[in-house]
């Protein structure tokens, strides 16, 4: 595999971004401005209603945030100027044909120009309604794919799904695709058209009974979990990205499409700074309940390697493997991750945590420092189930007795530790297959991208995405933890 320089690539590019104002895309346009100022133009497609919501979004969203401080002190005064210039935000959505742009003009201009799309837009709970994870996993890689068949220019679409579409699958994780109406344990008939119609059908009986926000919400959340954990998914979100995936992969015909598969997406390694990060999710949660004292228990197998790929990181990978299948019509795809060159365990993840938290404690609104509790380590869910019934089922039983003697007296706090109870078994049960996931992802493809990327020159300082360079403690303990801190807790 022979490589061009990517900066020399992205000279001169027009490049379509969708779900832009996710924290992926935020990078990739940082990255590509700030290395490479001769893009022509990035298109950055976010929901709105109309152009000026999109404009506001834009500035509040993407380039109001702090990951573009290196660039508007590169920029300076004329930062707003080269902005300008290089950005054009649109309004639209990929849950609906041909994208709902807003502004049919620039649709033409979007087809006529664009050399790249980059279809970052998704949503990623784990319960998400199941008529939105469709629509966006799902219809809309369908959707995004449709219209780069009509971008005349195009020489890449890049899809990115994630690792975790193999589901609870064990064992050495290949980089294989995922075959159109088939479930993840290897029975037909998975429809992808009759899960939209099921959609339509349950939403429409729903309106029909008079049932309320809520109680469509609940129904449609339940029904993507049904759906999921009937073809063999853990929970809505890889089971509609999977089917993302199939859809690309049935359609795409002589197209160009890159599949970029990252595994648990953490904090940026070194640009365009350290640590960079947004919002408490997947394992960030757990972070900050310890550094607040109030993570009592940890439910894992603390043995198993989990995988956890620094943000920037990911970005690089991306930018290296659309470089490397412009105008190629093969099927790719690119595990993202660190689990089979550079594991990371759970019991690290504890020990780091507890370190910076003990050396640089949190604290109370009172001004008093955050004590670090122990923390109470169950490896099973029989071990959870009987810590739960100990701490607070039991109580939960007392409060219901004493209601009944005290003509409901305590009704009001026994609703309360009812409904926390109910709300921790339900993400117990969302996140249990990952934490006791016992996958390893090979990423056979992304080696050998990236010893063809170096052999060929191509810039591997600026566009790294080796995980073997990766000290986690460090990187713990004097990046991601303090991005936390400083971006999440601020």
């Amino acid at each position: 595999m022979e490589l061009e320089s990517i900066l020399h690539f992205l000279h001169d590019k027009t490049i379509l971004v969708t779900g832009a104002a996710g924290f992926l895309a935020k990078i990739f346009v940082e990255k590509v401005l700030r290395v490479q100022p001769n893009v022509k133009k990035l298109y950055l497609l976010v929901r709105a209603s109309d152009s000026k919501s999109a404009s506001q979004r834009l500035n509040n969203e993407i380039i109001g945030k702090d990951l573009f401080r290196l660039l508007k002190e590169k920029h300076g005064d004329d930062f707003s100027s080269f902005v300008s210039q290089k950005l054009s935000v649109v309004a639209g959505d990929i849950s609906i044909e041909d994208l709902d742009f807003k502004d049919s003009i620039l649709i033409q201009e979007i087809c006529d120009q664009t050399d790249v799309i980059v279809n970052l837009a998704a949503t990623t709970n784990f319960d998400e309604r199941y008529d939105v994870a469709l629509g966006l996993n799902t219809l809309g890689a369908k959707h995004v794919l449709n219209f780069a068949k009509k971008c005349t220019k195009l020489k890449v679409l890049v899809h990115v799904s994630t690792a975790y579409v193999c589901g609870e699958k064990g064992g050495l994780i290949a980089e294989d695709p995922y075959q159109m109406g088939v479930s993840l344990n290897g029975v037909c008939g998975l429809d992808i058209d009759a899960e939209n119609k099921l959609v339509q059908q349950t939403l429409n009986q729903l309106q029909e009974e008079g049932a309320t926000e809520k109680e469509i919400k609940d129904a449609m959340k339940n029904l993507g979990i049904q759906r999921a954990n009937e073809y063999g998914w853990p929970n809505t979100y890889v089971f509609t990205k999977a089917m993302g995936e199939m859809v690309v992969g049935a359609l795409k015909g002589n197209l160009s499409v890159v599949i970029i598969r990252p595994t648990i997406v953490t904090s940026t390694y070194k640009e365009p700074f350290p640590g960079w990060v947004e919002g408490v999710r997947s394992i960030n949660s757990l972070i900050v309940a310890q550094g607040k004292g109030k993570l009592t228990c940890f439910l894992a197998d603390i043995k198993a390697v989990f995988d956890l790929i620094p943000a920037d990181m990911v970005v690089n990978a991306m930018l290296v493997a659309m470089m490397a299948h412009a105008n190629q019509s093969d099927d790719i795809i690119y595990h993202v991750g660190s689990s089979m060159g550079n594991p990371i365990r759970y019991f690290n993840l504890r020990e780091y945590s507890a370190k910076y938290f003990t050396s640089k404690p949190l604290r109370n609104k009172d001004g008093t420092i955050v004590k670090i509790g122990k923390v109470t380590l169950l490896d099973s869910m029989d071990s959870f189930r009987r810590y739960m019934f100990i701490r607070h089922m039991l109580l939960l039983k007392g409060l219901e007795l004493a209601n009944t003697a005290f003509c409901q007296y305590f009704r009001g706090v026994y609703l309360d530790l009812n409904r926390k109870i109910q709300i921790v078994m339900r993400l117990v049960d969302l996140y249990k297959p990952y934490l006791f996931f016992n996958g390893i992802f090979d990423n056979m493809n992304t080696e050998k991208l990236r010893i063809a990327a170096r052999q060929s020159g191509v810039e591997m300082d600026m566009f790294y995405f080796d995980p073997k360079m990766i000290d986690w403690e460090d990187y713990f303990v004097n990046i991601h933890i303090p991005g936390i801190v400083k971006y999440v807790l601020k």
